[in-house]
Order: structure tokens, then C-alpha cells, then sequence
């Protein structure tokens, strides 16, 4: 039974994630508009903004001790501990699905690229989802998308988590899957009023979120952290590491 429901909650994970970022891609290329809501004018706005302002809530509330012992309780059989990492990648992959899913588009449309500009602003837009699959892979893929944990618990053993990542991207940022996300937000051919208020909003998130992230990291991981964040720069990278 415990593999059963570990195999279950895998395969509505990776299904979830998939929706979700698959969505939120071709959204954002559009300028945000493919979402089904059903709002208009002034109601549309409250909707989306809502919307928008619960993902980097909930996300970082369910990174906290209290959001974490809450998804705790979510698994069956005494699971929770095992699958926590795992149920939050479910989680937030079921945000973007309602962000993107559930956005009111507001139908207008300030710039739209053709031609030759189209195709460089497409590479850009997926070179930034390149370099944020890369930051991902440096910071631990079965963390990420979230087979580190189902998997463990399939195979009767406890999830083990990774050293601190300093390799990779890494070396030369302490926050390159933020960066890589917010690049996602800022590139691409469509550019709406949706687009803007997303883009500037999670963003915001992408600066200020990781800042909560590292206090729990010097708490975890100590005067190893300390001694990284020295030799490595927030945000934007440093192409040189210093000695």
C-alpha cells in the first residue's frame, strides 16, 4: 500500500508539473493570453491579482516549518515526511495551473513581434527556459521536479537530500533557478499590460523570496553557508569567482 500510494502521488506530480509549466510556457509567449477566466474590466484585475500574489505566497509558506508540517498531513500512512518534497513540487505545479489556467485575459495587445524579431525574441525566450532547466539540473532535478521523494518511498527508503549546491551555475550566483525564472517573465515575443503586472510581481518575488530561503539555509547548513554567501553574489552573477 505505501508503494502504491507513493507510485500515485508520483505519477499526479509529474502530471501536474508537466500542466503546469507546459501551460505557463505557452502563456507567457502569448502575453498571457490563453487563460480561461471569466472576468472583465475591474474584476478581471482583482482575479489576477490574486491570482498572481498566492503563488509566491503559498510557495514560500509551504517552504516554512509550519507550511511543511501542513503538506505533512496531506499523505496517507504516516508518509508525509517522506513525500513532503515531493507534494510540494504537486502543489505548485497546481498553482501555475490555476494562474494560467484561470487568468482573465484583458484582450489587449501593446507589441507583438514579426519576422526576424520574432525569432530572436523566441530564442531568447527559450534560452531562458534553457538556462533555467540548467540551474534546476545544479540544484538538485529529483529535488526539483519532485521523484526524489516518491521514489525513495517506493523503494521502502528515506528521501536523501543533497550537500548544499555549489557547483553549476552556482559558482557564479547563489539564486541562478530565481534568475533563470524571472528571465522566463521578461523575454519573449507578446508584450500585454497581463505580462507586465505578472513579470514585475513574481519578479519582485524572485528578490526577495530567496532572502527567506538563506536564513533557513544558515540554520541547516551553517558556517558552510557563511562561508559560500562570501565568496558568491546574490543574484546577479560574477563571472569571475573570487579565490
Amino acid at each position: 500500500m505505501r508503494r502504491l500510494v507513493a507510485l500515485v502521488t508520483g505519477i499526479l506530480t509529474h502530471l501536474l508539473f508537466a500542466l503546469g509549466v507546459g501551460w505557463m510556457m505557452l502563456s507567457l509567449a502569448t502575453g498571457l493570453q490563453t487563460g480561461f477566466g471569466p472576468f472583465r474590466g475591474r474584476a478581471a484585475l482583482v482575479a489576477n491579482a490574486l491570482l498572481a500574489l498566492q503563488y509566491p505566497a503559498l510557495h514560500s509558506f509551504f517552504l516554512a516549518s509550519r507550511g511543511r508540517r501542513l503538506l505533512e498531513r496531506v499523505a496517507p500512512l504516516g508518509l508525509g515526511r517522506d513525500l513532503s518534497s515531493t507534494l510540494y513540487v504537486a502543489f505548485a505545479s497546481l498553482q501555475l495551473v490555476l494562474v494560467f489556467g484561470l487568468w482573465s485575459p484583458s484582450g489587449i495587445v501593446w507589441w507583438q513581434a514579426t519576422g526576424a524579431l520574432r525569432v530572436a525574441f523566441l530564442a531568447a525566450y527559450a534560452a531562458s527556459w534553457l538556462l533555467l532547466m540548467k540551474a534546476m539540473g545544479d540544484a538538485g532535478l529529483p529535488l526539483q521536479l519532485g521523484y526524489l521523494g516518491w521514489t525513495a518511498v517506493f523503494r521502502g527508503e528515506s528521501p536523501r537530500y543533497g550537500a548544499l549546491p555549489e557547483t553549476g551555475l552556482f559558482r557564479v550566483c547563489r539564486q541562478p533557478v530565481y534568475l533563470a525564472f524571472a528571465l522566463t517573465l521578461w523575454t519573449g515575443p507578446a508584450w500585454t499590460p497581463d505580462r507586465l503586472f505578472l513579470a514585475c510581481a513574481w519578479t519582485s518575488y524572485c528578490l526577495l523570496g530567496p532572502l527567506l530561503k538563506e536564513r533557513r539555509y544558515v540554520r541547516i547548513h551553517g558556517e558552510s553557508f557563511l562561508r559560500y554567501r562570501e565568496g558568491v553574489p546574490y543574484w546577479l552573477p560574477r563571472l569571475r569567482r573570487r579565490a
